[in-house]
């Protein structure tokens, strides 16, 4: 066996390797491939909604949003658009007010973080909305006679 034929066999063999690579490496796109079909019939995880470390964490330290979620959290209750540029010590221009709005919107659709329980109010998810009823809501039981109750 001659020079030249040791490298035709080399090259045949070499050949031979790269095809069996390129055939495993279309068998592992293809697979890469199912798992990402599969991943997207699979249903949403749960989204982050309580604790506060992982929500401070998803949120850039002092940034608006960030300086939002803290006087949410600190007052307690939903707050208006206006309550909450006041409190995050931002003007009340009309740029300022459609960005913030703007931005919580964006976690409101995606039901992350915020919540907006009115037309211009936010809150945090898990909040209540704590605005009591007026006094005179209602029926005043002292009016009421014992007869006049039908049961």
């Amino acid at each position: 066996m001659g020079l030249r034929e040791k490298f035709e066999t080399k090259i045949k063999s070499k050949e031979l390797e790269i095809q069996e690579l390129e055939s495993r490496i279309r068998e592992a796109k293809s697979y890469l491939q199912a798992l990402h079909d599969s991943i997207k019939i699979l249903p949403r995880e749960e989204k982050v909604t309580s604790g506060s470390n992982s929500i401070e964490n998803m949120l850039r330290p002092n940034s608006s949003i960030y300086k939002t979620y803290e006087l949410l959290k600190k007052v307690g209750r939903p707050l208006r658009l206006e309550e909450i540029l006041k409190g995050i010590g931002k003007g009340i221009s009309k740029k300022e007010r459609v960005s913030l709005s703007g931005s919580l919107g964006w976690y409101v659709r995606k039901e992350e973080i915020f919540t907006r329980p009115a037309p211009n109010t936010f809150g945090l998810i898990g909040m209540e909305n704590t605005e009591e009823p007026p006094e005179d809501f209602g029926i005043s039981f002292d009016a009421v006679k014992e007869e006049d109750v039908p049961f």
